[in-house]
């Protein structure tokens, strides 16, 4: 059984991840059904889709700093079925976005090599397609394991290039965009910084957070600056003011001082029984 582990244990986490997987498509479903994604269900359903494979993405990229800063390694053995999740989902928004174009597949192809942002994000696709074909265990037998990881290395750059499609098609609001490219840089610094099989400590992580803040402020800046004809200074101004809400930069501050403050959670560590002495 796939949810059981080395001890026969039912292993919940890897159950409850599987579960959790299904609901935004779940909830998109009930959406169509309710008919909730007027005027244009079709264009709603593909963003959707889109943006929780990028959400789902970076959960993935998560991972592993989850695993060690909480020191839980079992947490790696969701990584495998949420980067399946990510390819999904990835697939059904290309589905979505052929139904909108009434599945004419010419049509499809020729959107896909004339729109820069499309020509990316299908390069994404094929990207997450390789991962996902190469993630079952005798792929890792028969590549070997350097190899293997080689390969899914991809993953970092393939998550670059599904965000610069995503700021793309957002065209004038790119809040959310802008959050998740912050989340990406702070993933990125933390494979930097974290030493060999191990978390990196309290200083770097607060480090880590700061910086991470300010290359989000630094991108919003640069994209309001060359992509659109809004002053970015205001933008950039934008993130001292909070009385409008918290622009992205300070959400990932926040984020990456959770997870500084995460690391000064004690290990728990599995009680001993002690075996008895022979009679």
């Amino acid at each position: 059984m796939p949810w059981r582990d080395r001890t026969g244990a039912f292993a919940p986490l890897k159950a409850l991840t599987f579960a959790l997987l299904f609901v935004p498509a779940l909830l998109l479903a009930w959406d169509a059904w309710q008919g909730n994604l007027f005027p244009k269900p079709w264009q709603a359903a593909t963003h959707d889709t889109g943006t929780w494979a990028i959400r789902l993405l970076l959960i993935s990229l998560a991972v592993t700093p989850a695993r060690q800063i909480l020191r839980q390694p079992r947490i790696a053995e969701v990584r495998r079925m949420i980067g399946v999740a990510v390819f999904a989902y990835a697939v059904l928004h290309l589905l979505l976005y052929a139904g909108d174009e009434r599945f004419d597949w010419v049509k499809v192809a020729t959107e896909i090599v004339l729109r820069f942002y499309l020509t990316i994000g299908f390069v994404a696709l094929l990207g997450l397609a390789a991962l996902a074909a190469t993630s079952t265990d005798g792929m890792l037998r028969r590549m070997g394991g350097r190899a293997w990881r080689r390969l899914h290395w991809l993953v970092h750059p393939i998550a670059a290039l599904a965000l610069f499609h995503f700021t793309l098609q957002s065209k004038a609001d790119v809040t959310e965009p802008m959050l998740m490219a912050g989340l990406y840089a702070w993933l990125s610094g933390y494979r930097l910084i974290a030493p060999e099989g191990g978390a990196p400590g309290l200083p770097a992580l607060l480090g880590l957070a700061v910086g991470a803040m300010l290359a989000t402020a630094g991108i919003e800046f640069a994209w309001y600056a060359l992509g659109t004809g809004l002053n970015p200074w205001r933008v950039l101004e934008a993130n001292l003011d909070v009385t409008f809400g918290l622009r992205p930069a300070l959400w990932v501050g926040i984020a990456g001082l959770g997870a500084a403050a995460l690391r000064l959670v004690p290990m728990v560590r599995k009680r001993r029984v002690p075996r008895r002495a022979p009679a």
